[in-house]
């Protein structure tokens, strides 16, 4: 018990400062915009501790139910807490450009972001990494589609008609990733996963072949994870908005934060696989996560839209389309020939930067 309370010591604090957040919260709220701010910082410090464990029993799962099955609950245990952070700041402080500015932040975060600092670590030390080309290639006619229906097309819809084209948009959604979740671990299973070398495999798993994956504790640690996140979430977004009023921030600041947030750990189990040599879990979890984030998160906001008759912004802006299409066009001419090396992830993290300058240019 005392060893298993000493590897779970990030969730611990992660869960105590869960528990003292909201008895303190009115002291937070009401002490200052600099606590506020400080009170903030350090919930998400908090936050991405609880990542870091969720990350880690998410990596126990890939390795023992294996792709796509593992990154598959990583993205989905992502783009949840995404889902539960979103609707927390929009019930607390309506935003109408809150969920097209977070979908968008966390597409460019995950291909760009992650892809492209995965890609190049990887490069730099292994070369040129071997994935299943078929997998890139599904993922991105899917995101493009996704996006195109979701966050272009509404800019040419009346306003009037808004409630229509988001019950159809709904509907295309569910449509996608019925599909998709069908073929990804049905019959075309296959394209989701790339046979290494027995050697390559096998290094990085016999150093914790010492301690057996508990299944069951794995899966209840990453939704209990996902639940503390969402606790600290909810406070943090409160503190986090008092912080940054009036300082001339940009809106799309938050929208990044939450991006980051549901990402990160994304983020470390895609460097490890891409350190260990395993691009194909990294294409699954970038290509995998953007592709959630859009067709899961752009229903269930929509839904509650719907429900409660006022209308988000989902057009991206014009900037921001040349940025998903550039990205998208990019990743197309990248992943197209099943390897992956530093040039290609240096372009991904070149755009990445060019999207945090015009995200702070307040573009």
């Amino acid at each position: 018990m005392l060893t298993l309370l000493k590897q779970e010591k990030f969730m611990l604090l992660a869960l105590i400062a869960a528990i003292a957040a909201y008895p303190l919260e009115h002291w937070m709220l009401h002490s200052g915009q600099m606590v506020a701010l400080l009170a903030g910082v350090a919930l998400i410090a908090f936050i991405v501790m609880a990542s870091m464990r969720v990350a880690h029993h998410a990596e126990q799962l890939a390795e023992k139910v294996g792709d796509p099955y593992g990154t598959m609950i990583l993205t989905l245990a992502a783009v949840l807490v995404e889902v539960v952070i979103l609707a927390i700041m929009m019930s607390n402080e309506p935003s109408p450009t809150l969920v097209r500015d977070t979908i968008y932040s966390a597409v460019m975060l995950d291909i760009n972001g992650i892809l492209g600092l995965a890609a190049l670590m990887g490069g730099i030390k292994h070369g040129e990494q071997s994935y299943n080309d078929d997998s890139a290639r599904t993922y991105s006619v899917m995101i493009l589609t996704a996006m195109g229906v979701s966050m272009v097309v509404p800019e040419f819809i009346p306003e009037a008609d808004w409630k229509i084209y988001s019950a159809f948009t709904i509907g295309a959604m569910v449509v996608l990733y019925t599909l998709f979740l069908r073929m990804q671990v049905g019959p075309h299973s296959y394209f989701f996963s790339y046979s290494y070398p027995e050697k390559r495999r096998r290094k990085l798993p016999e150093e914790e072949q010492e301690t057996p994956v508990n299944l069951a504790f794995s899966i209840g640690t990453l939704v209990f994870g996902v639940i503390v996140i969402g606790a600290l979430a909810e406070v943090m977004s409160k503190t986090l908005d008092l912080g940054l009023e009036g300082t001339g921030a940009p809106p799309v600041i938050t929208a990044i934060v939450v991006a980051a947030i549901s990402a990160a750990p994304e983020i470390l189990t895609a460097l490890r696989a891409a350190l260990a040599n395993r691009m194909q879990s990294v294409v699954n979890i970038a290509l995998g996560a953007s592709l959630s984030t859009v067709i899961l998160t752009v229903p269930v906001m929509e839904a509650m839209a719907l429900y409660t008759g006022q209308p988000f912004q989902m057009a991206m802006t014009p900037v921001q389309t040349v940025m998903v299409f550039i990205t998208l066009i990019v990743s197309a001419i990248n992943l197209n020939d099943g390897e992956t090396n530093a040039i290609e992830g240096m372009t991904h993290f070149v755009l990445f930067a060019t999207f945090i300058m015009l995200s702070l240019l307040g573009l």
